[in-house]
């Protein structure tokens, strides 16, 4: 019986909820925007993917908002929402003319991994313990195979940070590429080498931006205000 009664409450649970679908849009609802948070008040949650798109079950006497950039919607009870429609939104973010372009070179995934697998003995070094117990009958638990390994040590640790700072660099690379500087930006040669120059983000700044929409309006902003000083220093290009 009791059971059957577990069995029966589950089912009243899943007949009660709903799922709400639908895509976020920037103010002009030209846009979709992906990375927006999908929240409900009794702590569901999911974000939009890379085409603005959420899906989201909850039960009908939830509310459901949405939050980007710590700022967030009104709550919205699911009972008044159509689950039979799309749930679309608009947010109060202006995306202007930024458009969402996914230009990324495939190999660099590929290349990673394999240069990875190549010097996988390099990136898997581990510095030894020169107070390990390789010779404790010589004295106090000194490991002095490791200690005349030093200059190995080193030379490997000296190795393995310079192939982690070309990664990162390629990283820089394979996301801040010139085909997609260009069609965010517009700007024309030799003003996108040069922005492509002074602009560089650090493999950190990358890593830090939430989602794709983050980077780009920083390509796109930087843009902007570089091609207004290019245009006064250089008036006859």
């Amino acid at each position: 019986m009791m059971i059957v009664g577990l069995m029966v409450l589950a089912g009243q649970r899943v007949v009660g909820q709903t799922v709400i679908k639908g895509t976020v849009y920037d103010r002009t609802q030209l846009f979709a925007m992906p990375g927006v948070s999908v929240l409900s008040t009794s702590g569901a949650g999911t974000m939009t993917d890379s085409a603005g798109h959420y899906s989201i079950r909850l039960v009908r006497g939830d509310s459901v908002y949405f939050s980007y950039l710590g700022k967030s919607t009104q709550k919205f009870p699911v009972r008044r929402i159509n689950s039979q429609y799309t749930f679309d939104m608009s947010l109060g973010v202006t995306v202007d003319s930024l458009p969402l372009v996914v230009v990324r070179p495939r190999a660099y995934r590929y290349d990673s991994a394999a240069n990875r697998e190549e010097y996988r003995r390099v990136f898997d070094f581990q510095p030894p313990d020169y107070l390990g117990s390789a010779n404790e009958g010589l004295g106090v638990g000194l490991n002095l195979d490791a200690l005349f390994g030093a200059k190995h040590t080193r030379q490997m640790l000296t190795l393995q940070s310079r192939l982690l700072e070309q990664e990162r660099d390629k990283y820089v690379n394979y996301r801040f590429n010139k085909t997609l500087v260009k069609r965010i930006t517009g700007l024309p040669s030799p003003a996108l080498d040069t922005f492509m120059r002074e602009y560089r983000p650090s493999y950190e700044f990358i890593r830090r931006c939430e989602n794709d929409y983050e980077f780009y309006k920083y390509i796109k902003d930087c843009g902007i205000y570089f091609w207004q000083i290019w245009k006064q220093e250089n008036p006859n290009e």
